[in-house]
């Protein structure tokens, strides 16, 4: 008997075991970050499927197994956890009602959605951060302009505005001065309405900071932790460009703090997988050493690890597989004094082929990590990563291989 097309699609879009017996880790999600578990999941023996949003999303690209369906369906994502051994995500806009379904169901999931809630509603977060006395910025929850005027009236103005729920790379935010609060009026408007802000906005201090930095961590479900150094991140126009790692010139002290306070909020957590702090590193109030607060958790790979790619003996996305298989994690340290990811954005070129041979070319050193998307001006489309034994030496390569992906420059 001869299977139709659709029935032989659907075979190979089946999760299958890998020989030996070994689990099948199911990704919600097909996008770069699912897209780059897919070497390690090779290393590891482990078979990976993934619930992509279309038959070209970036990581049904190169998974073979990836069944087309979307995170909001109930059903489809139910049939897909179904035969997986565990689940976990490419991002954090899984609807609280299908994550329960799979939760009833009895499917693992890393992390678990007690836990991802904190990822998902940033002002669930702040609560919670609040409850365990983490360092963050004065905020408020806001259902009125007025409520809004009070909060910037005693923190003093501009203050930033965010989504609770949804926002990400800037979407949701907006720095909000006493003259602009009418403009809030959609957001405010929706209060009450099932959505995004049914429970009011999140308001905040705008703070001053030194830099921005972030803590990479992993924690697997008996409890094993592993920490990557603390990296500089650096932004441009609200997007992510540059991370230097580890964080230059940081205060040893405080860098084992931080450390230990994104470990201990995993902990309390109970997260499982990688999770990520993005930090402000702020002067203390006395002029003495500097201080922190915590500015965001994500609780996934994260773009302020892919440096870890090739710059630490364990990098991220394997450090994610083992830890939400439970594995012995890997282990962390640098290979290089330095490593600089280098986010490439859309630009001049509609062809990048010939691009990434000119890099390549160029500097045998680099390592460039494309996510197989449509070239759009702005849009993420790849890093580069370069480690070395000098800050400047990484910096200006990494730099001018992403500035030329980008077709910023020509030589």
């Amino acid at each position: 008997m001869t299977a139709s097309p659709t029935e032989s699609a659907q075979a190979r879009s089946a999760p299958r075991r890998s020989p030996g017996g070994f689990p099948v880790v199911g990704v919600i999600g097909g996008g770069q970050l699912a897209r780059m578990m897919q070497g390690p999941a090779i290393e590891l023996g482990v078979q990976l499927s993934v619930l992509a949003e279309s038959v070209d999303a970036s990581a049904a690209l190169v998974v073979p197994s990836s069944p087309v369906g979307d995170h909001t369906d109930i059903e489809r994502v139910r049939e897909f956890a179904a035969r997986c051994d565990v689940v976990t995500f490419d991002h954090e806009h899984v609807p609280p009602e299908v994550l329960a379904s799979l939760e009833a169901a009895g499917i693992p999931l890393h992390p678990s959605p007690a836990a991802l809630v904190y990822a998902q509603d940033k002002l669930a977060m702040r609560r919670r951060l609040a409850e365990l006395g983490v360092p963050c910025p004065r905020w408020a929850a806001a259902r009125t302009a007025d409520e809004v005027r009070a909060f910037g009236d005693e923190v003093g103005w501009p203050v930033v505005a965010k989504t609770p729920r949804g926002g990400y790379d800037g979407k949701g935010v907006r720095v909000v001065s006493a003259a602009e609060v009418d403009g809030l009026e959609d957001w405010l408007g929706a209060m009450g309405r099932p959505g995004p802000l049914e429970d009011g906005i999140l308001v905040e201090e705008r703070v001053e900071f030194v830099r921005e930095l972030a803590v990479l961590v992993a924690r697997s479900p008996s409890g094993q932790a592993a920490a990557w150094p603390v990296v500089e991140t650096v932004q441009t126009d609200v997007i992510c460009t540059e991370v230097l790692a580890p964080a230059p010139g940081l205060d040893p002290g405080l860098a084992a703090e931080v450390t230990a306070a994104v470990l201990g909020i995993a902990g309390e957590l109970a997260v499982t997988g990688v999770m990520a702090a993005e930090l402000f590193e702020v002067r203390s109030e006395e002029g003495g050493r500097p201080a922190y607060l915590v500015n965001e958790l994500a609780m996934r790979p994260h773009n302020s690890g892919h440096w870890s790619m090739d710059g630490a003996v364990t990098g991220q996305f394997e450090q994610h597989l083992r830890a939400v298989l439970d594995l012995p994690l890997g282990d962390p340290s640098t290979r290089a004094p330095w490593t600089v990811m280098a986010n490439v954005l859309g630009g001049g070129h509609d062809e990048l082929y010939s691009a990434y041979r000119h890099v390549m070319a160029r500097d045998p050193g680099v390592k460039v990590h494309l996510y197989g998307k449509g070239v759009r001006r702005g849009r993420k489309i790849g890093h580069v990563n370069v480690a070395s034994r000098s800050l400047e030496d990484a910096r200006g390569r990494a730099t001018h291989a992403a500035d030329y992906l980008r077709g910023v420059i020509d030589e």
